[in-house]
């Protein structure tokens, strides 16, 4: 290479490193966004199920209608940004789904001249679901093309880190603006949140400049869709969310109707779950980087959940009615750890997912994977008020065992 030839991949490769944060940020402000809504809205389920006066079981078909949607819109998402690029999918997802959000504030709202049906609020959040899928897979995919092998976990876990915060900012912010200024709100400031992030990505998106080289890279043909591996992660990745959406959606509810819990209690235990699953993303994808042992991390955590969980089921199968303190203290801690095991994995599995697809396939497989957690979302959802009709709450956290179980196997084994 000629001494021009060097200057010009050297200053491509200095831009490149430079820029490259800005699209992590990027990245962590869309998911944070869209987290607000799809973790952030189940926290305010207590003040849900009274404003718009439903059951449990309505309650479910409603919350579950979000994570419907993102299942259903996650993997066409994916394979436009492969087709069409990062920078048009995000920008168009991002600027629907706060339209969606707005009309939500406007027409689906309780308010003194009456209360929505209840199919206007699933509809709602339906809508708000199959527009927000966009976002996984086009910011994943840009943050996959800006950052080397050897920094994706780290890259991608900060960008997860974003499904927590965003939710641990619901979790404390939600409940109290529906408390005292009623669902519009809450659905304004959301539809606002992703407004901002619509707008970042508008200044600062585009694609990474093609370093010397890597212009002349084979492009993989054959679809990510025909890899039984990626088919395994893609599913573990679902089973193991089962225990993660039990706690997120309905751990609210067990403290209110089982334990008595006033709201800041409850909120505080949200918001705990979401800070230390951000932090664990973190640590996670640093040091399965460093370790490159990503496979054999997402078994331990499916094992350790599969414990916490029955642990959490023994717990509220044998406490008694009115809970002592003790009990109290040790229920909470309970449903943190399990909360946390649950949610501390998803940028190693992602990253993992994105790896065994191929550059130029990341959406595709990253819209397949989250096709399978939200397609988990809503079925939870529908599970668990059957399931507290049949028997109780232990077997709700028995179940989300049950589902750590299941992924424990799915997920592949260490190469030798």
């Amino acid at each position: 290479m000629n001494t021009a030839g060097q200057a010009t991949a050297a200053g491509l490769a200095a831009r490149k490193d430079s820029h490259r944060w800005k699209i992590l940020g990027i990245g962590v402000l869309a998911n944070a966004s869209f987290s607000a809504a799809f973790a952030g809205i189940p926290v305010t389920a207590i003040f849900m199920r009274a404003d718009y006066r439903l059951d449990n079981t309505q309650l479910g078909l409603a919350l579950g209608s979000l994570g419907l949607g993102v299942a259903v819109s996650e993997l066409p998402w994916g394979v436009l940004t492969d087709r069409w690029g990062d920078r048009k999918v995000l920008l168009c997802g991002l600027i629907t789904t706060a339209l969606a959000l707005a009309a939500m504030a406007l027409f689906a709202a309780p308010d003194v001249d009456g209360i929505p049906p209840m199919w206007q609020l699933a509809l709602g959040l339906l809508t708000v679901g199959l527009l927000g899928g966009s976002v996984n897979g086009s910011s994943g995919r840009a943050v996959m093309g800006w950052f080397r092998e050897g920094e994706r976990g780290l890259a991608m876990s900060i960008r997860q880190t974003a499904v927590p915060v965003g939710g641990g900012v619901g979790a404390v912010v939600l409940p109290a603006l529906a408390s005292a200024h009623g669902f519009a709100a809450v659905y304004g400031l959301l539809a606002l949140f992703c407004l901002l992030s619509a707008a970042m990505a508008w200044l600062w998106l585009h694609e990474p400049p093609a370093a010397a080289g890597e212009m002349q890279a084979p492009v993989q043909t054959r679809s990510a869709l025909r890899d039984i591996k990626v088919w395994r992660v893609a599913m573990a990745i679902g089973m193991l969310c089962f225990p993660q959406v039990s706690v997120l959606t309905f751990a609210t509810i067990f403290l209110h109707d089982v334990g008595h819990v006033g709201l800041t209690l409850i909120s505080t235990t949200m918001a705990a779950i979401q800070i230390g699953a951000a932090v664990m993303r973190v640590w996670s994808g640093r040091w399965t980087d460093r370790h490159g042992n990503r496979r054999s991390y997402l078994r331990t955590c499916s094992a350790l959940s599969v414990l916490l969980f029955v642990g959490m089921g023994v717990l509220a199968a044998l406490a008694p009615h009115d809970w002592p303190q003790w009990i109290l203290a040790l229920v909470v801690l309970m449903l943190i750890a399990g909360g946390i095991c649950a949610s501390a994995w998803h940028g190693v599995a992602y990253t993992e997912l994105a790896t065994l697809a191929g550059a130029h396939q990341v959406g595709t497989a990253l819209g397949l994977g989250n096709t399978c957690v939200f397609l988990v979302f809503f079925l939870t959802a529908q599970a668990i008020p059957v399931l507290l009709a049949w028997q109780s709450w232990a077997a709700v956290w028995l179940a989300g065992a049950v589902g750590a179980l299941i992924a424990w196997p799915i997920f592949l084994k260490p190469a030798r």
